[in-house]
C-alpha cells in the first residue's frame, strides 16, 4: 500500500473537546498547560471552545457543539490537514446523544495518525513531550493512490 509521509509542524494545530461533566477539567489543564499552548493554534468544539477561552483568556477557534456537529468538524479538519492533535476530555461513564460522531472523529483520527489524549495522563505525557517543540513526520495512506486504484478495479 502506498503511504504519504506528512509533516506535523512545530506550531500544532490542536483541538480541545470535552464533555460535559468534564469540561472543567479540561479548563484546569489548559490553565496549568498555559504556556505551552498558547505557543501552538487551538480549536475546540463550542461550549468547550467559549468556556477555555473565558476562562484561561487563550483563543480557541469555536466550531459548532458537538452535538450539532462540531466532532464531525474537526474531523473535518483532520481529514483536510488542519488538526494535528486532539485533547478530548470524554466521560466514559456517561451515555453521549452524540456517540456516533464521536466514534466517528475518533476514527478519522486514528486513519490520519493523529495523537489523541482522552484524559489527563495521556494529555499530560503527550504536551510534555519533546515532539511538541519538533517536527513531526508520519505516515499516512496516500488516499489519491487508493482512490485510483480501487476506481480502477471497480
Amino acid at each position: 500500500m502506498d503511504l504519504l509521509t506528512l509533516t506535523i509542524g512545530k506550531q500544532k494545530n490542536i483541538a480541545l473537546i470535552a464533555h460535559d461533566s468534564k469540561k472543567h477539567a479540561l479548563i484546569d489543564w489548559c490553565e496549568a498547560n498555559k504556556e505551552i499552548l498558547k505557543c501552538h493554534f487551538l480549536c475546540g468544539t463550542g461550549t468547550t471552545a467559549r468556556m477555555i477561552t473565558d476562562a484561561t483568556g487563550l483563543p480557541v477557534k469555536g466550531y459548532n457543539s458537538g452535538p450539532l456537529g462540531g466532532d464531525q468538524q474537526i474531523g473535518a479538519k483532520i481529514v483536510e490537514g488542519r488538526v494535528d492533535f486532539i485533547v478530548f476530555f470524554s466521560d466514559p461513564l456517561a451515555a453521549q446523544p452524540h456517540d456516533p460522531d464521536v466514534k466517528a472523529l475518533l476514527r478519522i483520527a486514528q486513519v490520519y495518525d493523529i495523537p489523541i489524549a482522552n484524559n489527563k495522563a495521556t494529555a499530560d505525557f503527550l504536551i510534555t513531550s519533546p515532539l511538541m517543540s519538533s517536527e513531526y513526520e508520519h505516515n499516512v495512506i496516500n488516499f489519491h493512490q487508493n482512490i485510483k486504484e480501487r476506481a480502477g478495479s471497480l
